[in-house]
């Protein structure tokens, strides 16, 4: 249910809550929050919540560290692993100047835009992510070791699956907040973890991605484990994705998907940066399931993109470069403009590539194009791409990039 702000103040009145955290992300994805009290609902919409923005990564430092957090009143959920008695709830804000004029590294507004250009085209997208993690043990302070919670396989079930019941906690909270699981499993890895939730619009997509992570972290805490979305923490296994799942209407074209999926390979290299942001992201692209070259394929899971069986109405394509580190606002926003500068020239992509990328003789790679196989190379991409300073303001690509 999305709520108008008349009714969150009602909600809030009705329902016992005592505390609102006002929930938004640093540039890099990383989710903050204040909370107020019931008596500062009404000023929170009206006028927007003062914060001291000079801690946050990508707003600005200690010159112009005021900002205000505006309540978007269609996101509230309340928190179900926080007390029933004084209970809490959660809103995502946008975040304005002291003036009102929108802060420009706002990765929230970033879609937001990226979505009203595809609206102002008749285009629609709608976005699902598949999230991989570990669960790790923790040590007798609680603080989290390397040791997995288990020594299962790919989707082994109990006694060796030992996460099972954990995923079971995490889809049926993620449940009352109104996310809706797919499916849930045990991956590759020891102690590796994946669960799907269903596409959506791609602000909810992204708003459910950084609350899922959130749920991840405390049920895993409420169990004594430690949940790790970094892309490659054990080295010598599995490392952990953000499968995007990327679907585009349009009333007047029938199929979009090959432009859709033109446009993201022409683009892929430029925008790596913001889909694998950091040194260990690059230890897991090109190998356990991980692409390294820039091809696509039906069904092939050694590709970039990949087109999963479905019937006509859920037809999609799956990127599987990005990791859990991105900022699913910023890899959103990045992936409609890619699309849509695709369908705006109408591009094809190349013949799919039906091998096994991992198993074929480096003979046999010469000919495709490698995403970059570094930190520094992907910065160094994005820098001189005027497809990234085209969309991304310069606060963003600076923080990135070091531009």
């Amino acid at each position: 249910m999305k709520y108008s702000a008349e009714e969150v103040m009602q909600y809030v009145k009705e329902e016992d809550v005592q505390f609102i955290r006002l929930a938004f992300c640093d540039i890099f994805g990383v989710q903050k929050n204040i909370a107020i009290m019931p008596s500062e609902l009404k000023r929170a919409f009206e006028t927007g919540i003062a914060i001291d923005a000079s801690a946050i990564a990508g707003f600005g430092g200690t010159i112009r560290s005021d900002l205000f957090l505006h309540p978007d009143p269609s996101t509230l959920v309340k928190l179900p692993w926080r007390p029933e008695t004084g209970s809490v709830v959660r809103m995502y804000c946008d975040i304005t100047y002291p003036d009102g004029h929108v802060l420009e590294s706002d990765a929230r507004t970033i879609l937001k835009r990226a979505v009203e250009t595809a609206e102002k085209a008749g285009i629609s997208f709608a976005f699902g992510a598949e999230m991989e993690f570990y669960l790790f043990k923790t040590d007798e302070n609680g603080n989290a070791t390397h040791e997995p919670y288990d020594r299962a396989g790919y989707m082994d079930i109990a006694p060796e699956d030992k996460g099972e019941n954990i995923r079971r906690e995490i889809c049926l909270m993620l449940q009352e907040m109104g996310i809706q699981p797919e499916c849930s499993h045990h991956e590759e890895g020891p102690g590796q973890n994946e669960i799907d939730f269903r596409y959506s619009d791609p602000l909810s997509a992204a708003d459910n991605a950084i609350s899922f992570k959130s749920v991840v972290k405390s049920v895993a805490m409420r169990n004594g484990l430690s949940a790790d979305f970094s892309p490659k923490p054990l080295h010598d296994y599995a490392g952990s994705g953000l499968h995007i799942n990327i679907s585009v209407k349009h009333s007047g074209k029938e199929d979009l998907l090959p432009h859709v999926i033109a446009g993201i390979m022409d683009h892929i290299s430029d925008m790596t940066v913001f889909l694998n942001p950091c040194e260990n992201s690059y230890e897991r692209l090109g190998k356990n399931k991980a692409p390294g070259y820039i091809t696509w394929s039906s069904e092939n899971r050694s590709q970039l993109i990949r087109i999963p069986a479905a019937d006509a109405a859920h037809r999609r394509a799956e990127l599987r470069s990005a990791d859990p580190a991105a900022n699913p606002y910023l890899a959103f926003a990045l992936l409609i403009y890619a699309s849509l500068d695709g369908i705006e020239r109408e591009l094809f992509p190349p013949a799919a590539t039906n091998i096994n990328l991992y198993a074929s003789p480096v003979s046999a790679l010469a000919d495709y194009k490698r995403l970059p196989t570094s930190l520094l190379e992907a910065k160094c991409t994005a820098r001189e791409s005027s497809f990234i300073w085209e969309h991304l303001p310069e606060t963003v690509v600076q923080s990135y990039c070091g531009a």
